[in-house]
């Protein structure tokens, strides 16, 4: 591009709105990258003069390219957040007018045109305030792989307790991104999970266990919490923890998920089919374990059965969930079915964002 072909391209810059705006500077981080690529694959002169300045500058080299990662792993992030800007709007006021408002913290800034205030990608979310940017990728990566924290911890190399409060801040917004409605044939079935005081280390009101351990009791027992989980046939995955296994805690966490316009299949437990008389809905009551009757193959509930197993084999790594961060663990494995084959840390930091894989099928 010649000096004349630069101005003309350059004096409409100012007229480019966000989206162009983000596709410019991702353009240009690309092309950036392929350059210093290119520049590090060029073979340099075997001189003993251009040995010794390479030894010289090596270390300084290498500086400069950790440095070049962060920063373009930092863009990686401002390109993500500019995208779930785009699709949520201010987050005071959910206002879609909004515009660029400078750059701070290897973030992009923006400012609400209708409420007049400043913000960056981050703000209010449980993001916000999260240092070494440059790792959330792989921590990201990490999860997407179900690794522990000690591991994790190593891979980003931070501390083992940074590892842990990133993995609990990752997991907030996914533990919240439910599909707000089911379609068609719907199974639901509960699922126990052991009670856990895993972490706490003092004034348990039992015994500890070690590694997960067993109940005290067979069978259910106030050692075993209930969670409710219902599964359409297109995958849409919604789980609630209950306080209590009976009528009034079902239809407290599942009211409005489904209509009159689902068909409800369930294994004639006592409280789930309250739960859908109360509801109005059409139930299909399967005998244990729940498997399709000859008349009727299309009834059953193999599918949400099938998540717990998935969900339970999961889990087993973990030696154990703290039942306070139960949701959090729900949301996990949650995400990662919605996902997918199209899990990766971009879609993943999305999710901690705010954005989801059930919330990116509203927008």
């Amino acid at each position: 591009m010649d000096a004349v072909e630069f101005e003309i391209w350059f004096a409409g810059v100012a007229r480019l709105d966000l989206a162009q705006r983000g596709c410019v500077l991702l353009a240009l981080s690309a092309l950036e990258t392929e350059h210093d690529r290119l520049v590090e694959l060029t073979p340099s002169s075997p001189t003993a003069e251009g040995v010794a300045e390479n030894f010289i500058a090596g270390p300084v080299i290498g500086e400069a390219r950790r440095r070049r990662d962060e920063r373009l792993v930092g863009e990686d992030v401002a390109a993500i957040g500019h995208r779930k800007v785009e699709a949520s709007g201010c987050p005071h006021c959910a206002s879609r007018s909004i515009g660029a408002w400078g750059y701070s913290d290897g973030l992009p800034r923006y400012r609400c045109k209708s409420c007049r205030k400043t913000f960056n990608a981050l703000t209010k979310t449980p993001m916000a305030g999260l240092q070494k940017k440059e790792q959330w990728l792989e921590n990201a990566e990490a999860m997407i792989e179900g690794t522990s924290i000690a591991k994790a911890s190593e891979r980003c190399n931070v501390d083992y307790t940074t590892a842990f409060r990133w993995r609990h801040r990752f997991l907030t917004s996914l533990s919240l991104d439910k599909p707000k409605s089911m379609s068609g044939i719907v199974e639901g079935d509960e699922m126990f999970i052991l009670e856990s005081f895993k972490g706490k280390r003092s004034d348990l009101p039992r015994p500890p266990r070690q590694r997960g351990g067993k109940a005290v009791k067979r069978g259910l027992s106030p050692e075993q919490i209930p969670v409710i989980v219902l599964r359409d046939r297109k995958g849409a995955t919604f789980d609630a923890v209950l306080p209590k296994l009976d009528k009034a805690s079902m239809v407290a966490a599942l009211h409005g998920v489904l209509t009159p316009a689902n068909t409800f299949c369930c294994d004639g437990g006592k409280s789930i089919v309250a739960f859908a008389r109360a509801e109005g809905l059409a139930v299909h009551v399967l005998p244990a374990p729940g498997g399709p009757r000859p008349e009727a193959p299309q009834f059953h509930i193999n599918n949400v059965n099938g998540y717990h197993g998935r969900f339970k084999e999961w889990a087993r790594r973990f030696h154990g969930v703290a039942t306070k961060n139960l949701p959090n663990y729900l949301g996990w494995r949650r995400a990662l079915e919605a996902l997918g084959s199209n899990a990766n840390p971009r879609q993943w930091i999305l999710g901690t964002l705010g954005l989801g894989p059930y919330q990116q099928s509203l927008q």
